[in-house]
């Protein structure tokens, strides 16, 4: 069977199916994300993506899990192994400049209920999880890795969604990049600052 833009051969049905679900998403947001609609874009029968998705959920944590595959590389790429609160920042820009680049999936990734039973979807987010506490433990060696890698994460995370919604500056990458130096610096300097404040 054929598709638009090149050609289906059987076995590649999953793929063909995320490759076509990114595609709309790019395209018209996860308000476009239908099985049906997949369907359409990957040139096959309506029913076919239903052999490797039993609902929209499950295509939604596909495209997520493979969301956060990316992200790890893209995060790791910026540095593999940062052991200072400036390379930390490094990784802080570029997850939210993956979030800027990727909106649409990045949203999905986070905002979409997805399948909780996906085990690539776990897998995927453990992943990004195990990645976080490892640059804690590896930085801060006697914190709480656990707690402070959820802080990290949450502060990163937060500024992401601040600039995708429109709150804080997005005027250039050299803005964005500088605010979240910035809120990262502010992060591990805070405690010295507050303990300097009490004397």
């Amino acid at each position: 069977m054929s598709q638009a833009g090149g050609t289906y051969h059987h076995g590649d049905l999953r793929a063909a199916c995320l490759r076509a679900a990114r595609e709309l998403l790019e395209e018209d947001g996860s308000a476009g994300l239908s099985l049906r609609a997949v369907a359409r874009r990957a040139g096959v029968s309506p029913t076919a993506p239903y052999r490797h998705y039993a609902d929209r959920d499950a295509l939604v944590s596909a495209v997520a899990a493979q969301g956060y595959r990316e992200l790890a590389e893209h995060l790791a790429a910026a540095h593999p192994a940062p052991t200072t609160p400036d390379e930390l920042a490094a990784v802080a820009v570029a997850y939210v400049r993956f979030a800027l680049e990727r909106p649409a999936l990045f949203r999905v990734m986070f905002a979409e209920p997805c399948d909780p039973n996906s085990e690539e979807r776990v897998a995927a987010t453990t992943a990004i999880s195990e990645y976080l506490r490892g640059i804690v433990r590896g930085a801060f060696p006697g914190a709480d890795a656990e707690a402070l890698s959820t802080t990290v994460w949450a502060l990163v995370h937060g500024l992401a969604f601040l600039h995708l919604d429109g709150k804080l500056d997005t005027s250039g990458p050299d803005v964005v990049a500088d605010q979240v130096r910035a809120s990262v610096q502010a992060l591990f300097t805070a405690p010295a600052a507050l303990s300097g404040a009490g004397e």
